[in-house]
C-alpha cells in the first residue's frame, strides 16, 4: 500500500492547515492510522491516531488543537490543525498498520509555523 501525504506549507501561528493521507488501498482494512511529525534534531513522534473503529487517540502537545479523521469512501485521512504553534513546525508523515505485515509510511509534508 502506497501512502501520499499533502497539505504541508507555511502558516503563521495561530493559523490553521489540513493535511491528507491518500491510501492507494482500501483503509478500511487498516486497523490504525496515525499521524506522526519529526522536529529537526527530534526523534519522530506520534501526533494522533485513528483506529479502523473510529477511536482517537492524540499527544498531549496537539489535544485540543488538531482533529485526526479518516473517509473510509476516499481511502483518505486527514489531521486539521488549528491554533498552530512554532512548535508545531516538523516534516508530518502518515503512518497505516495492517492486520497482517509491516506497516507503510508516507513520504512526509513540512508544515511550518512562522511569523
Amino acid at each position: 500500500v502506497q501512502l501520499q501525504a499533502s497539505g504541508g506549507g507555511l502558516v503563521q501561528p495561530g493559523g490553521s492547515l489540513r493535511l491528507s493521507c491518500a491510501a492507494s488501498g482500501i483503509i478500511r482494512s487498516f486497523i490504525v492510522m496515525g499521524w506522526y511529525r519529526q522536529a529537526p534534531g527530534k526523534q519522530r513522534e506520534l501526533v494522533a491516531r485513528i483506529s479502523s473503529g473510529g477511536s482517537t487517540g492524540y499527544a498531549d502537545s496537539v489535544k485540543g488543537r488538531f482533529t485526526i479523521s479518516r473517509d473510509n469512501a476516499k481511502n483518505t485521512m486527514y489531521l486539521q490543525m488549528n491554533s498552530l504553534k512554532p512548535e508545531d513546525t516538523a516534516v508530518y508523515y502518515c503512518n497505516a498498520v495492517p492486520a497482517y505485515g509491516p506497516s507503510s509510511w508516507g513520504q512526509g509534508t513540512l508544515v511550518t509555523v512562522s511569523s
